[in-house]
């Protein structure tokens, strides 16, 4: 099984991350993410209260933390910690900090998109439409790829 590591930056602060080409999967520090979400100095003591609080809750999430082996401020391979994109969203939701709260009402924004697209399919094309208008794409270039006859004038 062949392991990437990396860094990603968050308002200019370290998220440690792992991806499974296996599993086509990345699993990141919930160290690091507590670290920057909250006020906290301590951010390995707030994981352990919080953690011992989803367990004791009979959380599912507690279950799905993997143990992954990321380079430590000091350079050494530590193992840390570490959950899939979808398990962190949900770790999240749990931690009670006003740093937070931005990003619960951006994944709350999103899942209630999502819904909504569910409903009404066309509302997925329509946010597809104006992401590759944002990135500097053409409506010729996109309709080419839509399977939905000359989608130009909207």
């Amino acid at each position: 099984m062949k392991k990437v590591n990396s860094i990603v930056l968050f308002n200019q602060k370290q998220i440690r991350r792992f991806y499974y080409e296996e599993k086509e999967t990345w699993y990141f520090s919930i160290i690091d993410v507590i670290e920057i979400l909250t006020d906290t100095s301590i951010p390995r003591r707030y994981w352990s209260d919080l953690k011992s609080k989803l367990k004791n809750e009979g959380s599912k999430v507690y279950e799905k933390i993997v143990q992954l082996k990321m380079t430590a401020p000091d350079g050494k391979q530590r193992k840390t910690d570490s959950f899939s994109t979808e398990d962190l969203f949900r770790v999240i939701q749990s931690i009670p900090s006003l740093k937070a709260e931005p990003f619960k009402l951006w994944l709350a924004r999103v899942g209630y998109e999502r819904i909504e697209e569910t409903e009404d399919p066309e509302l997925a094309f329509d946010r597809a439409m104006k992401t590759y208008l944002q990135k500097g794409y053409s409506k010729e270039w996109i309709n080419q790829r839509s399977f939905l006859p000359n989608r130009s004038n909207k």
